[in-house]
């Protein structure tokens, strides 16, 4: 008992020095982390893939972006389910997009691009009005300059596309549901659907059509 209690407190204790230090500097999940990545949250299903996947609602001709792709937890069952689209895998940690290279290499899926940079970086190599689908899972609070960041992302969604913004309080990053919305709306996003609460959710966000 003694010792399970010391491994939580110590877990806790990293979670609170790691939450304290990502207001202060930029630390992106380490790839030698990336199993936690992978792992579905046990407490909540809004985070899960196959959760977050039902509701983007995704034709097979879609181009999506999935930024802050990590191991590619997301990126590799979206790429099977786009058969005349593809999907950019974006991560300002290049072993991490290796990782999603040799999951899709081992499944033969030939619709992923792989694109190393930052969001304010990468927006140079994205074209404007380019995607219907653009996910950010849990890696909002990784990117310094928010207002840039839905900028960009603005930017490159073609009208009527939908940005799908996932936050969990369990991620050292999270992000409030109100705080997004505000930065979203300054860039003329509209919320078009949320699921989950306060703590856990994933926020639809769409570009006008006009």
């Amino acid at each position: 008992m003694k010792i399970i209690l010391s491994i939580l407190i110590i877990v806790a204790l990293g979670w609170v020095i790691w939450r304290y230090a990502s207001t202060r500097y930029n630390l992106p999940c380490p790839a030698w982390l990336s199993w936690m990545v992978e792992m579905d949250n046990p407490f909540t299903k809004v985070n899960r893939a196959e959760s977050i996947i039902r509701h983007l609602d995704i034709s097979p001709n879609m181009d999506i972006l999935d930024i802050g792709c990590g191991p590619g937890r997301l990126t590799i069952p979206i790429a099977k389910l786009l058969t005349d689209g593809k999907i950019v895998a974006m991560d300002m940690q290049q072993s991490m997009l290796d990782k999603v290279r040799k999951k899709a290499d081992r499944l033969n899926l030939k619709n992923i691009s792989y694109l190393n940079a930052k969001l304010e970086e990468g927006n140079n190599q994205l074209a404007d009005n380019q995607f219907d689908r653009i996910l950010l899972v849990t890696v909002l609070g990784e990117i310094p300059d928010h207002d840039s960041a839905f900028q960009a992302i603005y930017q490159t969604l073609k009208p009527g596309g939908l940005l799908s913004v996932t936050e969990i309080i369990f991620d050292p990053h999270f992000q409030r549901q109100k705080s997004v919305l505000k930065l979203a709306q300054k860039q003329g996003f509209q919320q078009q659907a949320i699921f989950g609460n306060y703590i856990a959710y994933t926020m639809h966000l769409q570009k006008p059509s006009n």
